[in-house]
């Protein structure tokens, strides 16, 4: 069978996939980003979708002109456009949690489909959803700042007032106590290799390297790690 024959056969309707999480952190760490993916993979196969492309947003702005600060999610609607086909969010906070945000998008003639909410969804629904959870928000928000203003006016203390020099005193006693009890667990190994004969610091990086021996931070060594653990072996 030919791959021209294997497209025609292929009668699945293209749909443009958009995932986001908002910050730097959470894109290092893939958070948020997998969970969004398999919603949108179950939604793809139960309703013989075919992804025509994914684009992976971190971060974006805020309010009707924040498209300026997704450029992700400007090709995606710029794609979904070319192809005629609407795009696919996880939920819909990963569109925006601004209802402007979102009306301007559906200005845009893009069908959006959001994966919890179903196929059949139209953009007055997705209007009130985003409606619903912006007012959610003002509440919640007005709730808080209230709580906050009755504890500071009976008196109470808000915020952390530890004090910051004595905070930091601690965490470096903690990190130095670490290290310390690292290199004493260390040693005796790299005492114990040198008597084999790996008698530069180069040697013994290396030859603790080969046998998966981690740093304290859990990398490799080198030549001015193992150092630095025989420095404190001195003091």
């Amino acid at each position: 069978m030919t791959a021209t024959t294997d497209k025609m056969l292929d009668l699945r309707s293209p749909i443009v996939v958009y995932v986001r999480v908002s910050t730097d952190r959470q894109g290092r760490s893939g958070l948020g980003l997998g969970a969004q993916r398999e919603a949108i993979a179950a939604f793809v196969q139960a309703h013989g979708y075919s992804v025509a492309e994914e684009f992976e947003e971190i971060g974006g702005g805020k309010g009707a002109d924040a498209l300026e600060t997704r450029p992700q999610l400007a090709r995606a609607l710029a794609r979904a456009r070319k192809l005629r086909c609407p795009v696919i969010v996880a939920k819909l906070d990963r569109l925006s949690r601004d209802v402007a945000f979102i009306s301007g998008l559906m200005s845009r003639k893009v069908r959006f489909i959001v994966a919890e909410l179903g196929p059949d969804v139209d953009p007055f629904v997705l209007h009130m959803y985003a409606s619903v959870a912006e007012k959610e928000r003002a509440l919640i928000s007005a709730r808080t700042h209230d709580a906050l203003a009755k504890k500071k006016k009976n008196g109470a203390i808000l915020g952390n007032r530890t004090n910051l020099s004595e905070a930091g005193a601690k965490g470096v006693a903690t990190v130095k106590a670490d290290a310390d009890a690292f290199a004493r667990n260390v040693i005796p190994l790299i005492e114990a290799m040198r008597g084999q004969g790996f008698t530069t610091l180069k040697d013994i990086a290396e030859e603790l390297n080969v046998r998966n021996v981690s740093t304290a931070r859990g990398g490799s060594w080198s030549a001015v790690q193992v150092h630095r653990v025989l420095q404190r072996k001195a003091a």
